[in-house]
């Protein structure tokens, strides 16, 4: 009985999960719609992050992702669909798209920004059929203890992420294995 209940609950929340985590084209939001809370999120976020504030001025590109929906249950995923901006206009549309196992349970929303530092880094994602974090290039992970050592003279890396807006519970947040891809709008 117990293993029954166990599947019946496993079943459930990969279907909640499925829910929120795979793509419905039919709802997606617009390219316009994308566009406002991208701005409006990166707006949010350098208003409460200097280092955040400070990154933008200076970065060649900033990719925001202003909703992304994660869960699972031992299995795990997250969904969602961001804007590149380019000197404060949008000139590209990315998903990022991740899968997970392990000792995992939970629904979360979130989002995250990646400052492209470089000239080289923005090429990279420009050429690239989609690519996964944590390979290439050079990522630093701001939080709000390695935010406080950082500065526009000691950033040194090709991309900084900066997450934002957590709802929800979900153990840890991460971009290992975190594939992103340019989609059209």
């Amino acid at each position: 009985m117990k293993k029954i209940f166990s599947a019946m609950i496993f079943s459930v929340l990969v279907g909640i999960a499925a829910t929120l985590i795979v793509p419905n084209h039919a709802v997606a939001a617009s390219a316009a719609e994308l566009n406002r809370d991208a701005e409006k999120a990166l707006k949010k976020l350098c208003a409460k992050s200097i280092k955040a504030s400070a990154l933008s001025e200076k970065a060649k590109a900033i990719l925001v992702f202003p909703s992304i929906a994660k869960a699972g249950f031992i299995v795990g995923g997250q969904y969602g669909e961001g804007v590149l901006l380019r000197e404060g206009k949008a000139v590209g549309y990315y998903n990022t798209v991740a899968a997970s196992y392990g000792l995992q349970a939970g629904v979360q929303k979130y989002g995250y920004a990646l400052f492209f530092m470089t000239d080289a880094a923005v090429k990279y994602l420009d050429k690239s059929d989609g690519f996964e974090l944590g390979t290439a290039p050079n990522i630093v992970i701001v939080d709000e203890g390695a935010g406080g050592s950082l500065s526009t003279t000691t950033a040194q890396s090709d991309m900084f992420a900066f997450f934002f807006s957590q709802k929800g519970l979900m153990a840890g947040l991460g971009l290992q294995g975190t594939k992103i891809t340019k989609i059209t709008k």
